[in-house]
């Protein structure tokens, strides 16, 4: 596995292979993280891809609207490093901020899609994120070239948020989502479980048993009435729960009628400090 530090590290890897496939991360990475650079080794595979599956590990400042959760973002990279190796990575592309950032030098920030600014989900608790999430992943496309690139559907906004900005800007550019990966009791991982009390552990479980719940539902009043339900029932007061139209994150009623799989339940909650956010096809 090649370890690329500067843009013309990985250009030398990519003229020398071939297309890549990308995966970005911010580090800290899990068996959800494996999963996409796995997903990522095998379509590059698949496709004749000689580039293979490259990871990126860069903790973007510009996409966290708290200061103290940029200072608290855990780094591992030679943990990271060798979740990239296991998971089949051909190489693994760590900038500095001013490889990602010049100084001196603007750097565009795209015009953000209506997903990134209407459906008041995100966007609403936090403002600025979409921004410096479209600022870093069109900054890491350009040093990168990447013949497609894979997220998580974990973070479902940003998902879509990505997907519509690369269709109208890079279409050259393919977004394959890669699935959310749950611990055995069924939360979604993420960097930040590790920060979750003892006490809280179990009681965030509540947040997937919710969207089970609501995936039976056939109408999105009654859909959302059951994430509510559920999230009450474990002393959870979201910050949102909501069942929407999948792609446009738009209430139904604005968008088009429900049918299986056309929409989402999504939900954000903190408990004990701890923001976490989940979501899940819907209706099943």
């Amino acid at each position: 596995m090649y370890v690329a530090r500067t843009q013309s590290d990985l250009a030398g890897h990519r003229d020398r292979t071939g297309p890549l496939v990308l995966v970005p991360t911010m580090g800290a990475l899990h068996a959800g993280h494996a999963s996409l650079i796995e997903q990522a080794a095998e379509l590059a595979r698949v496709r004749g891809w000689a580039g293979g599956a490259v990871a990126t590990i860069f903790v973007n400042p510009t996409q966290f609207n708290n200061p103290a959760d940029l200072a608290r973002y855990p780094r591992s990279l030679e943990a990271d490093l060798e979740h990239c190796r296991v998971a089949g990575a051909a190489a693994v592309f760590v900038p500095e901020p001013q490889t990602v950032y010049p100084p001196g030098e603007a750097i565009l920030v795209p015009a953000l899609p209506e997903v990134a600014t209407r459906p008041r989900l995100e966007d609403l608790y936090r403002p600025g994120h979409f921004a410096g999430v479209a600022q870093v992943v069109r900054r890491l496309f350009d040093l990168t070239a990447p013949i497609a690139a894979i997220f998580g559907e974990k973070d479902w906004q940003q998902l879509r948020v990505i997907a519509a900005m690369t269709a109208r800007d890079q279409p050259h550019i393919e977004i394959i989502p890669g699935p959310t990966i749950r611990e055995p009791d069924g939360l979604a991982m993420s960097s930040r479980n590790v920060f979750l009390a003892p006490a809280d552990r179990p009681r965030a479980l509540a947040i997937s048993a919710a969207l089970r719940a609501a995936a039976s539902k056939r109408d999105p009043a009654q859909a959302e009435r059951a994430l509510r339900e559920v999230l009450a029932a474990a002393g959870i007061e979201p910050e949102y729960a909501v069942v929407r139209d999948r792609d446009s994150l738009e209430p139904f009623a604005l968008s088009r009628p429900a049918g299986p799989g056309s929409g989402r339940g999504l939900i954000a909650a903190v408990l004990g400090g701890v923001r976490l956010i989940d979501n899940a096809a819907w209706p099943d």
